[in-house]
């Protein structure tokens, strides 16, 4: 029907074969891509350092794991973790497991806020040496010292 000559009205002055092709075009654009099923998710490992000021008896390692355990958020709740993610500590660095989706920027926007919490933020600084790590450094006091005499 939408092929005969004057039913097409004000598309008139296009070849009936490319209307064909727009109309199926528009058709396979709205049909969803199958996804594959099973399959192992990806894992993501995250370290933070926080030796530096562990060394110097500034924080608890064990009370900055608490922090993470307590306040990530999977799927937008806290206290979620279940087997997503799984937080360990050795000494003083804090391992995050993580199945993706899950943003090392995340762990850092935390680690800012338990050092704020602990009225550490003007002291501490959180850096990143590594693409799969952060490390709670010192800010550098004694350069501007130096520049100024």
């Amino acid at each position: 029907d939408l092929l005969k000559p004057g039913s097409i009205g004000s598309f008139a002055p296009f070849p009936p074969c490319l209307l064909l092709f727009l109309l199926c075009a528009m058709v396979v654009k709205g049909l969803k891509k199958k996804q594959v099923k099973g399959g192992k998710k990806q894992q993501l490992k995250f370290i933070v350092d926080c030796t530096q000021p562990a060394d110097d008896n500034i924080i608890e390692p064990k009370d900055f794991e608490k922090f993470l355990t307590n306040r990530i958020k999977v799927e937008g709740k806290t206290g979620n973790l279940g087997e997503k993610i799984t937080i360990s500590r050795d000494k003083s660095k804090i391992t995050v497991n993580a199945e993706a989706p899950f943003s090392k920027r995340y762990l850092k926007y935390l680690g800012k806020k338990y050092l704020k919490s602990q009225q550490l933020r003007d002291f501490l600084r959180i850096v990143a040496p590594s693409k799969t790590s952060y490390e709670m450094r010192y800010f550098n006091i004694n350069d501007d010292k130096d520049e100024e005499e």
